[in-house]
């Protein structure tokens, strides 16, 4: 076993998990998503102090994207990218991640280079078209 991964009987935070896998920039992120409910496991809202169990699945909100993952493995330091799926099974359906490129390629107004800023006209004609 690498130094990374824990021995028998050491538990590790789920804020610490969720942070080694990549899923949050921050230890005090993941703490937060933990403190707001946007980490859930069998839709009951866990604390950042739940110790993580192999096996188990979490529901996590990030930004507008809901993930589903299960643990594979336990580690207490942050790993790099491409070893993260050692760690962790994602099981957000693909919908979810379309969902969300459309949202983005969808989402923003382009506008043709060196046109300028869009006067009040043209802002009332974009929220109309937007919002209505």
């Amino acid at each position: 076993m690498s130094n990374n991964n824990t021995t028998d009987g050491e538990q590790v935070r789920i804020d610490k998990w969720l942070w080694s896998v990549r899923l949050f920039k921050t230890r005090s992120q993941a703490a937060e998503a933990c403190q707001s409910g946007r980490v859930k496991m069998g839709g009951v809202c866990l604390k950042p102090s739940h110790a993580v169990r192999v096996g188990e699945r979490y529901d996590i909100s990030i930004e507008q994207l809901h993930k589903q993952v299960e643990v594979k493995q336990l580690l207490h330091t942050r790993v790099g990218a491409k070893l993260v799926d050692n760690y962790l099974v994602d099981l957000t359906p693909e919908e979810e991640y379309e969902r969300i490129r459309i949202a983005r390629e969808f989402g923003f107004e382009r506008r043709d280079r060196g046109i300028g800023r869009p006067t009040k006209r043209d802002r009332r004609e974009i929220e109309d078209f937007k919002y209505k």
